[in-house]
């Protein structure tokens, strides 16, 4: 006897699936976030209004600016001269510190667990403490010049060097390593033959890159003290001669640009050469390696980076690169005033000038410094919500796979590296005569620098997503709007997503420092603190700066790793 079963109903296709909680908490802190930025945008003082009744200004301040003065040929070139040299050092200084630093933070090199989470707790601490804070501290010790920007910078800088450093050792082929433990090889002979071999183009690339940071940071640096053409824009600015400190402002800008396609040619060269082991960069690696396809790199294109006996033109080319080093390091040395005898004599006041920061305290402005903290980290808000919304379309503009009109592409990329040339400070310079001082200018002032850092990751991010997927899209019909939106778009948003919590993060740090000119928050504080001797202040500051900055640098990490 045959039995026949029922068909079973069909299953109800229009209701989809419940959210998980894991994706539900990502969603609300993002929602939390975006409401928090337009509640910062109100609250700092961004509308139209404002910006308007500040149009009169902008044409004053024009026409005060012009004509530019620049100074004497021989006064401008010894200005950059020694802004060159103070920002060499500063990079040759983090590369010294960050690879001893790295090896130990890195599972593959670590001694133990014990020194690898002391070298992880040291490269942290060295990011969140602001460079500024250093070089008040450097000043106090060493005095007015150069050593105090070369020591804040490079320690700072140290924060990012090494942490790259500590990846790209993890992320290296382990192989060789363990080759030479098998044989006999004890550690540091493993660490010496297995790991500079591939490791060495990913440290000049990361050097060339902090490179380009500190010399818009010495720009900074020169409103406390430190020389270069950072001090001589401050002189300049106040005493309002503007024609000069905007002509000091447009070489900064020049340098910046020419720094960056110099040291862009000379990673894309690395980078050609290393097979494509070097990741990241900027868009003139790009530039300057459009020889170099995705298919290229991963089918290993490129001749390998090796040390061996014989003289080939790779080695050659190393011992040229490093004489090089040691001739500019040479020169930088000579060229920056530094004094043994005050560096003794700084090491030796040490203990007594910690004590003037210890222990911290309010100096009775407890107050008025818990309300610039958290004008500091409206304007990061708001600076950042503005500049994600002017920097999303320039990127989808100028990224190779959304837009087919080469002209566009090419025009957009130009912007986002005048943009990113101009030096925040001078920004805020600007918006600070034309707005006022307050939170207004230090907004606009990230908010605009923004673009250059933002649209420029979001291009690349574009570039980067599986171009087969949307190819089978195009293939069944679907419109570039709808290959755009549910392929391209859908693949980068996660990380749109870490960009932007990353652009959060530098703009805390740099919404502290901005204050210095008068573009508020807490800078302002720190700056007046550390003039009138209250260094226990200085310390207070810190402190609180340090906490915000890793609180949204832990929050940044746990929604990148929600999010992918």
């Amino acid at each position: 006897m045959n039995t026949v079963t029922a068909p079973a109903p069909p299953a109800d296709l229009s209701r989809r699936p419940a959210p998980k909680p894991r994706n539900i908490a990502p969603a609300v802190v993002l929602i939390a976030l975006l409401a928090a930025g337009v509640w910062s945008v109100d609250a700092v003082g961004i509308n139209v209004q404002a910006i308007a009744s500040s149009l009169d200004n902008a044409v004053a301040f024009t026409q005060r600016m012009f004509p530019l003065d620049f100074p004497p040929l021989p006064e401008t070139v010894g200005m950059v001269l020694e802004t060159l040299a103070i920002v060499f050092l500063a990079t040759f200084l983090s590369v010294v510190l960050s690879v001893p630093l790295a090896l130990a933070a890195a599972r593959a090199t670590a001694m133990g667990r014990l020194s690898q989470g002391a070298a992880r707790t040291l490269i942290v601490l060295a990011r969140a403490v602001p460079d500024l804070v250093l070089a008040i501290v450097f000043l106090r010790l060493f005095g007015l010049g150069a050593t105090a920007g070369i020591l804040a910078m490079g320690i700072h800088s140290v924060g990012m060097v090494a942490k790259l450093y500590a990846d790209a050792i993890e992320e290296l082929d382990d192989g060789p390593r363990e080759s030479i433990e098998a044989a006999g090889g004890h550690r540091r002979q493993q660490i010496a033959a297995a790991i500079p071999q591939v490791l060495l183009p990913q440290m000049v690339a990361t050097a060339l890159h902090r490179f380009d940071i500190n010399l818009r940071t010495s720009v900074l640096l020169g409103y406390v003290g430190v020389g270069g053409i950072g001090l001589a824009i401050a002189d300049a600015l106040r005493t309002l001669d503007y024609q000069r400190g905007m002509a000091l402002a447009l070489l900064v800008l020049g340098l910046c640009i020419a720094i960056e396609l110099l040291s862009g040619a000379i990673r894309a060269a690395i980078m050609k050469r290393s097979g494509g082991a070097v990741r990241g960069g900027t868009w003139t690696d790009k530039l300057f390696a459009a020889g170099v396809t995705g298919a290229d790199r991963a089918a290993g294109a490129g001749p390998t980076v090796r040390l061996t006996p014989p003289w080939t033109a790779a080695r050659a080319q190393r011992f040229l690169s490093s004489a090089l080093i040691l001739v500019l390091l040479a020169a930088s040395l000579w060229r920056v005033d530094n004094s043994p005898e005050a560096l003794w004599q700084g090491l030796l006041s040490l203990p007594e000038t910690l004590g003037l920061f210890l222990p911290p305290s309010a100096g009775g402005t407890w107050d008025s410094v818990m309300e610039q903290l958290l004008l500091t980290v409206q304007i990061a808000l708001a600076s950042t919500l503005i500049g994600a919304v002017l920097a999303v379309p320039i990127g989808i503009l100028a990224a190779n796979n959304v837009v087919a009109n080469r002209a566009v592409r090419t025009f957009f990329r130009v912007l986002i590296v005048v943009v990113r040339g101009i030096p925040e400070l001078i920004l805020a310079i600007i918006f600070v005569v034309i707005s006022g001082l307050g939170g207004v200018a230090g907004t606009l002032a990230l908010a605009v620098g923004a673009v250059g850092l933002l649209s420029k990751l979001v291009a690349d991010s574009l570039e980067e997503t599986d171009t087969e997927v949307q190819d089978a899209m195009r293939t069944a019909g679907a419109s570039e709007a709808q290959v755009f939106f549910a392929a391209t778009l859908r693949q980068a948003a996660p990380a749109f997503i870490a960009h932007t919590m990353y652009l959060l993060d530098s703009n805390i740090r740099a919404a502290t420092l901005l204050g210095v000119v008068g573009a508020g928050g807490i800078g302002f504080l720190l700056l007046n603190a550390s003039r009138v001797n209250q260094f226990d202040v200085v310390t207070l500051i810190l402190i609180l700066m340090v906490v915000v900055v890793l609180a949204v640098e832990a929050l940044s990490m746990w929604l990148r790793r929600a999010v992918r």
